[in-house]
């Protein structure tokens, strides 16, 4: 991809303008969109990234999972396409400064202002919980904040409805001083871990630092999942109690001791403001949760407590600069050594790791042998299958993939096909095909499929017959209906550009654009689809294309006789006015001299052209303009 400058034109539609910002997936321009006049950014991949599937996934499902969430604290996704080599996400378009650039040029910011702004961040997160979406990136660079302080949340480059299989599988997400300890550590993440995320941010506003930092992101990582976090108040003294109380609550290790959603801790969030509007900054509240149980009894001897009841003044510590209160420095280095040998007792004894050998398909005895040779434990669990007894038909972990030495691998033997007589039929509705397969196998079952188009997972069980609890003969059939994980596409032909993009997310499906120049049909409408509306087709997979109409551009007819520009305009969609012109120059007679609007001018289909026309008279003649409408010829 060639370097971008100021006025190149992206998909035919945007102008670039300037350079807004760079990072470590996508640069972002300030752009124009040329058909609705309005401004919009530009996110353009990294063409290294471009080649990459993996990361145009995760492109993609940012422009999908964005453009379904509509709300004032949400950056709006408006389109997506590919251009020379690379792919783009057209957004709206937000003056002002990340926060993370607020926060490097003012803060510690004053209190009611950092909750005020933590709140606008947890409405955005509130609604993208709503719709079952979780950020997974929270952090001060991905949201904008203006002039009159209204801030928007962009960036969700890692979002997902769901469970992430880019959790499951180990891989760490997001950007480390922001990571909940669950995502830390490759764990499956939810609404409570963007919470963790949000509460960071808060304590970075009210101090001008992360709670925890380092030279590598491991080490970064480490901490979330292992250190306490340092109150606020040693950076921050003026920070209030009872705020003080929430940051610390948001920052809970385990996920239960967290607020449960963006609504609880917005309501904590407020009564802090209003304590601190009322002058009761110095009360503390118990209604907002445990200070994190990693932080006690350590950090407990340095958070202001509840007064003792009897007015008594602060012991003579308390009252001195914290930077020169003598058990506060003994509480820090009591924390730092100690968290400087468990990180040091977490390597040394880290287990070793081992690749767990294959053995599927064995006599149990053998595959217990090769395990326990390997170094690895072994446990049986006995199940009815179709395969001889005694043979080994799964194991956990599988083969091939590493363990800990001397971990457990459970196998799984076959105990024999089921003794013949009638047993239950099980439910296997909304199970996945194999594992429906597998429990009917267990019973003695066989089973025929179905396909069927759906909107759920493919090969996931939509129904079965005999019913749930019917009895039936060892060896009967159970016929399942499963889904291909396919759906109709909806018929966007003749809509609008944004109705069609809506009708397609709301079926699953993601879009991309082109326009072309339309003589009969109103700019903005979809011309055509591809692929077709009705057919059916799998949306994790597909992108439906849509051919936009474009503004017709109006030819230029000048120098032409009057039936050929009449000819010419009309072909092209424009009705045409004619009027005429006295000339004395007999060769300019049925000529037309001029044209308005003038040609190369966008124009919609059947608005009108007015053609000057000459009419010779001689240099005797009066001359005068009269006007002639022309009616198609």
């Amino acid at each position: 991809m060639a370097e971008l400058t100021a006025g190149t034109l992206i998909d035919g539609r945007y102008r670039l303008q300037s350079r807004l910002g760079s990072g470590g997936m996508a640069d972002v321009f300030l752009g124009e969109d040329e058909q609705l006049g309005r401004k919009v950014a530009i996110k353009l991949l990294h063409r290294r990234f471009a080649e990459d599937p993996g990361f145009v996934e995760r492109f993609r499902r940012e422009a999908q999972a964005a453009a379904g969430l509509q709300h004032p604290n949400i950056v709006s996704v408006y389109d997506r396409g590919s251009f020379d080599g690379t792919y783009y996400i057209a957004m709206e378009y937000v003056p002002g400064r990340s926060l993370k650039q607020l926060i490097r040029q003012e803060a510690p910011i004053d209190p009611v202002r950092a909750i005020d702004i933590t709140i606008q961040i947890l409405k955005a997160a509130r609604f993208a919980h709503r719709h079952g979406v979780i950020h997974r990136d929270l952090k001060p660079h991905n949201a904008i904040i203006d002039d009159s302080g209204h801030v928007k949340v962009t960036d969700f480059g890692i979002a997902r409805a769901g469970a992430s299989d880019m959790t499951e599988t180990g891989s760490i997400m997001g950007t480390a001083q922001y990571l909940s300890p669950e995502q830390a550590q490759g764990h499956a993440v939810s609404a409570s871990s963007d919470l963790y995320s949000v509460g960071v941010v808060l304590y970075e506003l009210l101090t001008g630092r992360v709670p925890f930092d380092a030279d590598s992101a491991v080490t970064i990582a480490l901490k979330h999942v292992s250190e306490a976090p340092n109150a606020p108040t040693l950076i921050n003294p003026r920070i209030p109690p009872n705020l003080e109380h929430v940051v610390m609550w948001t920052l809970n290790k385990n996920a239960a001791d967290r607020p449960k959603t963006a609504d609880e801790l917005i309501t904590a969030l407020e009564n802090a403001k209003a304590n601190i509007l009322a002058g009761n900054e110095g009360q503390r509240t118990a209604a907002f949760g445990a200070v994190p149980a990693e932080a006690d009894p350590a950090l407990a001897a340095v958070l202001p407590v509840e007064g003792d009841g009897a007015g008594a003044p602060p012991p003579e510590d308390a009252r001195r600069p914290w930077w020169k209160n003598r058990r506060l420095w003994l509480v820090v280095i009591a924390l730092l050594a100690a968290a400087g040998v468990g990180t040091a007792i977490y390597f040394l004894v880290k287990p070793a790791q081992k690749t767990v050998p294959p053995v599927v398909g064995e006599q149990f005895d053998t595959a217990r042998t090769v395990l326990q040779n390997a170094g690895f434990s072994v446990s049986r669990v006995n199940e009815a299958s179709t395969r001889p007894a005694g043979f080994v038909f799964a194991q956990s972990p599988n083969g091939g993939t590493n363990a800990d030495k001397g971990s457990t691998v459970q196998l799984t033997v076959s105990s024999g096909p089921p003794k013949p007589g009638p047993v239950s039929v099980p439910n296997v509705v909304g199970e996945s095909l194999p594992q429906a397969q597998q429990d009917l196998s267990k019973l003695g079952l066989k089973n025929r499929v179905v396909s069927q188009a759906s909107s759920q997972p493919a090969n996931q069980v939509l129904s079965q017959t005999p019913n749930v609890g019917q009895s039936v003969q060892t060896g009967s059939t159970v016929t399942l209906t499963v889904s291909n994980g396919k759906v109709a596409v909806p018929s966007v032909v003749g809509q609008t550009e944004s109705s069609a993009k809506s009708a397609l997310a709301n079926a699953g499906f993601t879009s991309v654009t082109t326009s072309t120049q339309s003589s009969s049909q109103t700019p903005g409408t979809v011309l055509s689809q591809t692929p077709a509306g009705g057919t059916t087709a799998d949306p994790t997979s597909t992108t439906v294309n849509l051919v936009i109409a474009q503004a017709s551009t109006i030819p230029n007819v000048v120098g032409q006789n009057r039936n050929a520009a009449t000819s010419a305009l009309q072909k092209a969609g424009f009705a045409v006015s004619t009027q005429t012109q006295t000339v004395t120059n007999k060769k300019q007679d049925g000529v037309v001299l001029s044209q308005s609007p003038s040609a190369g001018t966008s124009a919609n289909p059947g608005s009108s052209v007015t053609i000057t026309v000459g009419q010779f008279n001689s240099p005797t003649t009066t001359t005068g303009t009269t006007t002639t409408p022309t009616t198609g010829h």
